[in-house]
Formats: structure tokens, sequence, C-alpha cells
């Protein structure tokens, strides 16, 4: 006789999964209990998409594990089997159509509710706004998706997912990276959202590469590395130094004392900019020294997202001036930034930062193909030798995939390459707006190496992140910009995550006190 499984939302023993021989699971256990928010991390490649797409029926695992969904066995490889069993997922994809209404969203594949051929509108409102309200959506039914803030419009593909079913019940709920665009302040509408439906009696597996998250929101975490479950752990009783050591060691460690050797010297004045007006961004003035690791902090609204953007010539300038190498740069002429040796990566590398539909070869090039011209044109073989160098440096996976389209890289590997794309100019200075969003823990601390190394050698790195974590292990001197002008410049020990965010935070009033 069969053993009873008890009724979890789900219950994972022994999942494996294999590719060409190659295994991308293995001997992978999980329990996730009725309103539990479990976390799963895990660096890009570690498994957390295989184990996603077993469990919606994409995949076919290899034999020998079992999934039960609240008792019950899933049939493995069979997405109708995930869902009539009670399991939904919410993709970083949320395949929700801009142009039509929440309500329409939320109907199009459930269907609307209707007598003798007609929509019964009225009721289809009542309908849509019980499950709005149910993910603690305070939200109109007829308004457009494209008014949303992505916070919302995740929480309002997280109802969708939910939505009463009378031939099958929402037990388990998969989140895969739901906060991975939205800036920090849109988070918290979010974990509003999924607190709400864990409360409703949801088991909710919630995949991220955001650690703050995790202490946030989840009762236990469990850490994939390389296929394998390497932890699953209380959040209660895990330290964040302990659980980026679980992830990929003590590199972050590294970074810290690495940071803190460099040299602070005080080198040339490279960057100069004076009364800078633009947009938000009222009144900055501020300038950077080679060899400067140099932080930009401050909250959505401050002008600290704008800055960067700004003094490299891709918005507009009311005021100011900005001069590199004692060179004037002008405004809205990132070219001439350019050719005076500034380097700029935008935060969206989906949207500004790259062209996905381009190979990684041409991403990587497409700054400077002067060194590869020869007498019939450009010189492949070098070009593509220099990509490889590339490609090694960062440890960009696949290594072989210098033809491969951008899109088809993960998050961490498109921002590596993107990385190549400037580092190979040898800029006097590297301007970044998030360069880390998005991306994994073991990336995170591979991009960080690089700048550190970049700084070292000479170069003006500024980076702009809202992740006060990253700037208080990276840098030794942080900018922080408060109603558009510049509220304090923190150096050496000062440089921490309290001084920064209260900085950041702190009131003109309680500023003069």
């Amino acid at each position: 006789m069969e053993q009873a499984v008890p009724e979890l939302a789900t219950s994972i023993r022994r999942l494996s999964k294999s590719f060409n021989g190659r295994a991308v699971l293995s001997e992978f256990d999980l329990d996730v209990a009725p309103g539990e928010v479990h976390a799963l991390v895990g660096e890009n490649g570690s498994g957390k998409s295989t184990l996603i797409k077993v469990l919606a029926g994409y995949h076919q695992p290899d034999d020998g594990g079992t999934i039960h969904i609240a008792g019950r066995e899933l049939t493995t490889g069979s997405s109708h089997s995930s869902y009539v069993l009670g399991c939904r997922f919410v993709h970083q994809d949320l395949g929700l159509i801009e142009d039509l209404s929440v309500l329409d969203n939320m109907l199009l594949n459930s269907g609307y509710a209707t007598r003798f051929g007609s929509i019964r509108t009225k009721e289809c409102r009542a309908e849509v706004a019980r499950d709005l309200e149910s993910a603690d959506l305070s939200l109109r039914p007829d308004t457009l998706v494209r008014d949303l803030s992505p916070a919302i419009k995740t929480g309002v593909a997280v109802a969708r997912a939910l939505r009463p079913d009378p031939s099958s019940t929402a037990r388990f709920l998969v989140l895969d990276e739901p906060t991975a665009s939205l800036p920090d302040h849109e988070v918290h509408h979010l974990l509003r959202t999924v607190r709400a439906v864990a409360a409703g009696g949801v088991g909710v597996l919630y995949v991220t590469h955001r650690l703050n998250e995790i202490f946030e929101i989840a009762d236990n975490v469990t850490v994939l590395r390389s296929g394998k479950r390497v932890a699953t752990l209380p959040v209660a009783g895990v330290t964040r130094p302990e659980l980026i050591n679980l992830l990929v060691g003590r590199e972050f460690e590294e970074i810290s004392r690495a940071a803190e050797a460099m040299a602070h010297s005080a080198g040339r004045e490279v960057l100069r900019v004076r009364h800078l007006t633009s947009g938000t961004v009222k009144d900055a003035s501020f300038s950077v020294k080679s060899g400067e690791l140099v932080g930009i902090a401050g909250i959505t609204g401050s002008g600290a997202e704008r800055l960067l953007a700004a003094v490299f010539g891709g918005l507009r300038r009311n005021l100011g001036s900005v001069s590199v190498d004692e060179h004037d740069l002008p405004p809205l002429r990132p070219d001439l930034s350019i050719a005076a040796g500034v380097a700029y990566m935008p935060p969206d590398r989906r949207v500004s930062g790259g062209f996905l539909d381009q190979s990684a070869r041409e991403n990587t090039t497409v700054t400077s193909l002067k060194s590869f011209r020869g007498r019939f044109g450009l010189q492949r073989k070098r070009e593509v030798a220099e990509v490889r160098k590339w490609f090694g440096d960062l440890s960009v996976s696949p290594p072989d995939g210098l033809e491969n389209l951008l899109s088809t890289f993960s998050g961490g590997n498109q921002q590596k390459i993107l990385f190549a794309k400037w580092l190979r100019l040898k800029p006097s200075l590297f301007l970044l707006d998030e360069p880390t969003q998005g991306v994994d823990v073991g990336a995170k601390a591979l991009l960080h190496h690089q700048l550190l190394e970049a700084a070292s050698a000479g170069m003006s790195v500024v980076v702009q992140s809202s992740d006060v974590d990253e700037l208080a292990v990276l840098c030794h001197r942080v900018i922080v910009i408060r109603d558009g002008t510049v509220a304090g410049d923190l150096r050496g020990s000062e440089v921490t995550v309290r001084n920064i965010s209260g900085m950041a935070l702190r009131t003109k009033h309680e500023s003069a006190a």
C-alpha cells in the first residue's frame, strides 16, 4: 500500500532533471506548507528555472522523483495535471496586455459572466473587484494596465493566477523573480500582495535574487547550487552573510577587503559637475578623481536615478556644466561623451542597454569597430578573438556563445557582456546606473571585482544604486542626493548603510537641526 503523503502545499522528493546527460537538478527535495512563503535562491544556472518548468509540466523530469500538491501526486510533464492539482505561476514576463483594462486581462482566459450571449458587465466587475481585494489590491477593474505601476501590474498577474475556478483550487503559487525589474520603493507593494496570498492559505515559492526581500517576506529559504540543494533553513535563524556564503562562498567578504585595501590617494580631477539641473535634479555639483570608486545614493524621485544619464548626455540638461579631463561635454551628445572617454551603462539592459536581437559579439564590439578594420573591411578573426577574451575574463556562460543572441543569455550574463562592451574601450570615466539589478549574487561579485580592478588601474568609476548594501561594500565614497541636490559626501569610515540611508531619508528640517 502506498504510504500517505502529508497535505503540504507541495512536497518534492528526489527530483532530478538532465539534459543530454548533464544533471541540471539532482535529488532535489522541497516542502512548502499551506500559508508559508518559501524563498528559493541560487545563482543563474543553479536549476531554479528548470524546477519551475518541471512543476509547470513543461519539462519531464528523470525517473525516480515525485511531486505531490496538497497530498495528490502530480503527473509530471502535464501542464493540465499541474493546474488541476492547484499549481499557479507568475513569470517575469507577466503576459498582460497593456492596452486592455484590468478586468479584461483578468477574464480573457477564464471567461466572462454572460447571459443570453451578452457579457454581464456589472457581475464581471464585482468578480474582479473581489479577486483584486483578495490580493490586497485597491484598484478599479476598468483601469488600463498601461497606467499601472510595475508592482501593481505584478499584483494583477498574481490576482489573475489565483482567480477561483470550480474545477481547481489554487494551492501553490510560484513567483519567479517578481521584483527583478521593480524599483525599491515599489517592492513593498508587491510584498504586501504576497503576504495576503499566503494569509489565504496558499503555499508560496518565492524565487528571487534580492536577499533583503527574503528576510522581509519568507518563513524558510532553500539554497540551490549547481542543481543541488545546499541547505533549507528558517529565515529567522540565518544572517545575510551566512546566506551569501551558502550561495557563493566568501566572495563578498573578499570584495569588502579589496575595497578597503584600495589606495585612496587623490588623483587628478577627471569629472567636474557644476550646478547641474535636469528634471528632478535641481542643482547638483560634485567632482570625481582618477582611481575613485564613488557611489550615488538617493531615494526614488530624489534625482539620483537621473543624474548619471544627464552627466553622460543621454538626458536633457536645463542648466549647469559637465567637463571630463577639462573638456566640456555638451548636453544630448553622448557620442561626444564617448569620444572624450566616458562610458555609461543605463539601468535597463533590456530596453536601452543592449540589442537583444543581435549577437553577443555584435553587442560587445558595437561601441568601436575601428580596431578591427583592415584593407578589405572588418577583420572578423580579430573581432572574435577579442570577444572570446572578454568572455573568458568575465566568465560569460555559455563560453562558446559569441554568436548567440543577447536575448538568449541569463540576466547576469547579459550584464557581463554589456560590461565588456564598455570596458574594452578603456574609458577614463565609467558611469553605471543600477549595474547589478536583477543579477544573481555570484555574477554581482564578479562585476564588483571588475569595477574594483578598473578603479585600481586609475579609472574613475561612479555607481548609482538603490542597493545601499552594495554601495557600502563597494565604494569608499558615497554622494547622497536628496531633493535634487547633493545632501552629503560620505567618505571612508562614514560610508555605512546607516549613514547612507539616514542621509537619503532625512528632511531638510532635520538636516538643519
